[in-house]
């Protein structure tokens, strides 16, 4: 049986587009897609301002085993069409066997972890027209998911004011996915997870607490929940965070869970913390902080699950901050020894499912000289800018993020000059950045794959933490919003978008005179 996952982790389409370009004599044609994605995910009654790219890793990993080898070719000699007849031809399956593996492909891409933002190429794809077009199921499925659970993230990290964050999404993720969608929060703002091979895989330590059924078998055998609660201490006692709503929060698990502190504290050991499942967290966690500061463990954390994500930890953090001083409860020291167990609404992105990013062909080599190409739709958003392009962040002079330009591949932006940009959709608008304006100016892109091999390393995760990091640092606080976020500006140069405009006009010009 053929791995699902080899070189036929793919759509029908671009292996029978395949054949037209070879039988048209247009598979070896170099050309250039660009990869992007057109909006921010909406999730309803919220909305992200910025994304954060993940998935290249795992990209350059498959394209070094993806090849069409005989277990593959033998899949294809035996397909057929609706009525019989052999659906590739003997000619072109040969072609693929020894052209068909990506290791004549060049990318250019932004790096794992930055912000990014819509319009801009996130991936730059150029080479033979064959394998260029083969590429675009895997590379979509592959990084269109990582970038949209890192983005929820990193808003979710945010909205907590950065306290220690777990992935708990793994039992709900979507099969074997569950691991891209852990990749993608721990480059996004998980500190840890709970999917073992994901943290074996970054060389981080799993976490973890217990689950409600391990204090249900003690009570149904007759025991009661203090008892389980020794049963995990006596096999955990230096990371002893117990689940403390399988009875009565308040009434039973805390003060349950504080009589196992202090015999863990007895014997020298450190208790970590207890978790709050259910309830009004906000309350909850204030008369837990309330118990235990009278018990004296006022550094023994309180950790908060159940279908959390940033709006609800948003509205956490607000009530602690209201009504703690009621109860005596110091609201900020509160909110410091919080952590969120973040799982159902990261993992899935619920609210917004896809990030919606696309594979556009925006150039082609004819002869000496590239042609853009551009497909012309109704919709100005789903016209892609066309050609090959450079991308580059510009800063203020607070060391901000203020623009982030494309522009055709051999313009440089003169800081000292007053430079037009143009909106990315609505050539119509524009305003003009004053000479001095801009302090900084940073090309996104690096190679990543080209001369048959990756050409970046597998990247340490805390490299991809730290490049999040600072681009959030250099956004401005309206960006950072959780509903209604202020719009970043993306633009393209002047000659981007007259090359735009003019392909448009052209474009439309042959399709009247049809």
């Amino acid at each position: 049986m053929i791995d699902p996952q080899s070189i036929l982790f793919t759509d029908l389409y671009q292996l029978t587009m395949g054949q037209v370009y070879f039988r048209e004599g247009l598979a070896e044609r170099q050309v250039q897609f660009d990869h992007f994605f057109r909006s921010y995910p909406d999730y309803g009654n919220h909305q992200a301002g910025f994304c954060v790219n993940a998935g290249m890793g795992w990209l350059l990993d498959w394209m070094e085993t993806a090849t069409f080898g005989e277990s593959v070719l033998s899949v294809l000699r035996e397909m057929r069409d609706p009525v019989g007849n052999l659906l590739f031809s003997k000619d072109y399956l040969a072609y693929l066997e020894e052209f068909g593996s990506f290791d004549r492909l060049n990318i250019r891409a932004i790096p794992e972890g930055r912000v990014v933002h819509p319009n801009t190429p996130l991936t730059v794809v150029e080479g033979p027209m064959v394998a260029a077009q083969l590429l675009e199921t895997a590379l979509l499925a592959m990084l269109n998911y990582q970038t949209l659970i890192a983005t929820r993230a990193a808003r979710i990290r945010h909205a907590g004011r950065s306290q220690l964050m777990l992935d708990f999404g793994m039992r709900r993720g979507h099969d074997f996915g569950a691991n891209a969608g852990s990749r993608a929060a721990l480059i996004g703002g998980a500190d840890f997870s709970s999917n073992v091979g994901m943290s074996q895989y970054f060389g981080i330590a799993p976490r973890g607490t217990h689950a409600h059924s391990m204090v249900q078998v003690f009570l149904a055998l007759g025991m009661d929940e203090i008892e389980a609660f020794r049963a995990y201490a006596r096999n955990y006692p230096d990371q002893c965070l117990l689940l403390v709503d399988t009875v009565d929060t308040l009434n039973s698990g805390v003060p349950n869970a504080i009589k196992v502190f202090e015999e863990l504290k007895k014997k020298g050991h450190k208790p970590v913390g207890v978790r709050l499942d259910s309830g009004d967290l906000a309350f909850l966690s204030i008369q837990t902080a309330k118990m235990l500061n009278t018990a004296g463990f006022p550094d023994v954390g309180i950790a908060l699950s159940n279908n959390l994500d940033e709006l609800a930890i948003w509205q956490i953090i607000t009530q602690i901050q209201q009504e703690a001083s009621r109860y005596g409860v110091d609201a900020d020291q509160l909110v410091r020894r919080l952590s969120f167990g973040v799982g159902t609404r990261m993992i899935t992105s619920e609210g917004d499912s896809s990030l919606g990013g696309v594979y556009k062909l925006v150039a082609v080599e004819d002869g000496s000289d590239w042609q853009p190409a551009m497909k012309l739709s109704d919709s100005a958003s789903k016209t892609p800018n066309p050609g090959k392009k450079r991308v580059q962040r510009l800063y203020d002079h607070r060391g901000n993020a203020s623009v982030d330009l494309v522009s055709t591949a051999d313009e440089s932006f003169d800081v000292d000059s007053d430079n037009s940009v143009y909106h990315p959709v609505e050539s119509s608008k524009s305003r003009t950045l004053k000479a001095g304006d801009v302090s900084r100016v940073e090309d996104l892109h690096c190679s990543v794959f080209g001369d048959g091999r990756r050409l970046i390393e597998s990247e340490p995760l805390e490299l991809m933490r730290e490049r999040r990091m600072s681009d959030m640092e250099r956004l401005d606080p309206g960006v950072l919003r959780l509903v209604n976020p202020h719009i970043y500006h993306v633009s393209l140069s002047q000659p981007l978008s007259q090359l735009r405009a003019d392909l448009i006009a052209k474009l439309r010009g042959q399709r009247q005179r049809r």
